[in-house]
């Protein structure tokens, strides 16, 4: 007690800086308070905050934030385009192999309903496996491009591949196309400046997602823009887990092969997959794109809806979409992703669904890119397991797996960047593609069927991998909420 009533007289610097950190802490405690998403969430980053505010307030600088207001307050310069997509969806929206009164279209309702228009008929489709098809098919589309063409990647590389796509941009600018393209700052953090800089003399309007509006923290490393979009002409769109690097190709001496997905669209509903790169372009440049918004329908007549998902949803729709998708089964839930560390909702409903009895599989890869998310996974493992979900990990021998793929029964597939994460269900931008289609949804069937030929059950408990696996993977599951 003398030592305190000292330093309260007697100031030092040291004395001082311990002092505002704690009054910092005090603050964030009050933040968490107000903004964490959960009771649980709230706890933890208190607890945290008060019992070692020197490690806590650095922390909650980077990971203590949970929604992006700026982004809710631009969108509503969108309303008008919103507002056509809906009345152009409701044009298509008539399957008659979809009557209205069956479980199929309560289930698509859920889905229509976080997206905010509906899903639209009138589509074709084209699966893209691996890197070398998804590429081939993205730089023909934009070597065809007349009008205009939309890039959207979390990463870009300036490497062979980047400089490939780079060049054929510049060639279609030099043949009157606009080119906008986006990328995420984060995702992209080794793009050179001279790089950028090319392609600005080449006449391409390249910007980073975060350059025009700050986060609201400098330190801030969340609201990350993980989507993966090309749309050329209005016409034809592409989404999925390829980002523009040469690892993608499975090049990379340390990652090796690369098992990927990608997905081509044409017809109608590439106009929502443009909707969530012009929100996004508003975003980051202040500017609104003049574009086409009324794609023609195709003979294929595929029903699809794009669900584009982040921080400044009114709800939490990534978990929300994966939550749905799985309560509607009745037979078969499959999932490939690179990362398992679930939402609580997610848990609960994967559980649930094999308790049921359904097929519930999770396809996910034994070659690690991200320790700590790698590590985490491990400790969900056990506890899906025990309600019967089957888990399968693609041998590290085969590369590394970073699809994100969803199927449910045999009617319908989705496509995209969400990973079965918190990040993807709350932190991240993401868009995939729901096709609502039953020979869609055996074409995927096949492609995860043979990738799961390939893959080896989990059969080990987790206290059966080893003394520093185990703890290691349950340590790392504390930090889960922004994993």
């Amino acid at each position: 007690m003398e030592l305190l009533l000292y330093n309260l007289a007697h100031p030092t610097p040291l004395f001082l800086v311990l002092g505002l950190i704690q009054l910092v802490a005090i603050y964030f405690v009050f933040r968490a308070i107000r903004t964490a998403r959960t009771p649980q969430g709230a706890v933890g980053w208190v607890v945290f905050l008060i019992a070692t505010p020197h490690f806590a307030v650095p922390a909650f600088l980077f990971f203590g934030h949970a929604r992006y207001p700026g982004y809710i307050r631009m969108r509503r310069a969108m309303s008008e385009v919103i507002a056509t997509l809906r009345r152009e969806g409701n044009k298509h929206a008539n399957d008659p192999d979809i009557p209205s009164d069956s479980p199929l279209a309560s289930r698509i309702s859920g889905f229509e309903r976080l997206a905010g228009f509906p899903s639209v008929g009138g589509n074709s489709t084209r699966l893209l496996i691996d890197g070398a098809a998804t590429f081939d098919a993205i730089f023909q589309a934009v070597e065809a491009a007349q009008s205009y063409v939309l890039v959207q990647f979390y990463t870009i590389r300036d490497d062979a591949l980047g400089r490939e796509l780079a060049a054929l941009l510049k060639a279609r600018v030099k043949a009157g196309v606009a080119v906008h393209v986006l990328y995420d700052s984060i995702g992209s953090s080794g793009l050179s400046k001279k790089f950028l800089q090319d392609l600005r003399d080449a006449g391409i309007d390249i910007r980073n997602f975060h350059a025009l509006r700050q986060a609201r923290s400098r330190f801030q490393v969340n609201f990350r823009n993980h989507r993966k979009i090309v749309v050329v002409d209005g016409n034809i769109g592409f989404v999925g887990g390829h980002n523009l690097g040469e690892e993608y190709l499975g090049h990379s001496k340390q990652m090796g092969a690369w098992r990927d997905t990608h997905l081509r669209i044409d017809g109608p509903a590439v106009a929502q997959l443009q909707l969530a790169f012009a929100e996004d372009w508003l975003w980051s440049s202040g500017n609104k794109l003049v574009l086409s918004w009324r794609p023609a329908p195709t003979k294929d007549d595929r029903r699809i809806l794009v669900m584009s998902t982040g921080p400044a949803d009114r709800f939490e729709t990534g978990s929300l979409y994966f939550s749905n998708a799985i309560g509607a089964a009745r037979e078969r839930v499959w999932i490939a992703s690179p990362y398992f560390v679930p939402d609580g909702d997610v848990l609960t409903a994967l559980k649930l669904a094999a308790l049921r009895g359904l097929d519930v599989r999770l396809l996910l890869p034994e070659k690690r890119d991200h320790w700590l998310v790698w590590l985490a996974g491990h400790a969900y493992f056990d506890e899906v397991r025990r309600a019967g979900v089957k888990l399968l990990r693609y041998p590290e021998e085969d590369g590394f797996l970073h699809q994100k793929v969803l199927l449910i029964d045999d009617e319908f597939a989705a496509i995209g960047s969400h990973n079965l994460d918190n990040r993807s269900c709350r932190l991240n931008f993401e868009s995939s593609a729901l096709v609502f289609d039953s020979d869609f949804a055996a074409e995927v069937e096949a492609m995860l069927s043979a990738d799961m030929a390939r893959a080896r059950p989990v059969r080990r408990r987790l206290d059966e991998m080893g003394f520093w696996l185990s703890n290691a993977a349950l340590a790392a599951r504390i930090f889960a909420p922004v994993l």
